[in-house]
């Protein structure tokens, strides 16, 4: 289990326009959350690191899309190499761990390179305007280090967000696996 750190897009960068399939294939895009905060998660099924946060991050879920935010996780994992990953996979999860939020296939790896996303769990949270206002980890628990899930890091975010003040300064870096990109696939942002 390699440890990757999220890339830190500028903060104030206008989200990256997307429409991908949801795990019945429905297509959803960013219009389906004008006027609403929208939280962005990069995750897959079979990372120990989207595991482990998993319970505590569905809390978050429920607590905050009640609060008016929007919320995606998005897929963007080489099925092929790693069917765990798979569509149906993620249909089966989707309904195992009952998620509340649409769960999107990004086949082509495209919109994570667009938002240079960079690890699972990849987490980027937008203003009602779609600019990004927090980037990093949902807090310190990691697999192994005793460190309970509260989601601290990603609820002040949120809670900022929604009453409309400035961005926390201090913002960490999320870590998980990297996402696992197609051969010859790979993004630019992490050349030298």
């Amino acid at each position: 289990m390699s440890a990757t750190q999220s890339t830190m897009m500028a903060l104030g960068t206008s989200a990256p326009n997307f429409k991908l399939p949801d795990v019945l294939g429905s297509p959803i895009s960013l219009e389906h959350y004008v006027d609403q905060p929208l939280l962005i998660v990069f995750m897959c099924n079979h990372c120990p690191y989207v595991k482990h946060i998993r319970s505590g991050f569905l809390l978050l879920v429920r607590q905050y899309q009640q609060k008016g935010v929007g919320i995606v996780g998005i897929n963007s994992n080489d099925a092929d190499a790693f069917p765990e990953d798979s569509p149906d996979k993620m249909l089966a999860d989707s309904i195992k761990f009952a998620y509340s939020f649409p769960y999107l296939y990004d086949e082509t790896q495209e919109v994570a390179k667009a938002y240079r996303a960079a690890c699972t769990p990849d987490f980027f949270l937008f203003t009602k305007d779609k600019k990004l206002f927090y980037r990093g980890q949902m807090d310190d628990s990691r697999p192994g280090n005793g460190i309970p899930v509260t989601g601290k890091d990603l609820r002040l975010a949120l809670d900022a967000v929604l009453l409309g003040v400035p961005a926390l300064a201090a913002q960490k870096p999320s870590i998980g696996c990297n996402i696992k990109w197609k051969p010859g696939n790979g993004p630019d942002y992490f050349s030298p």
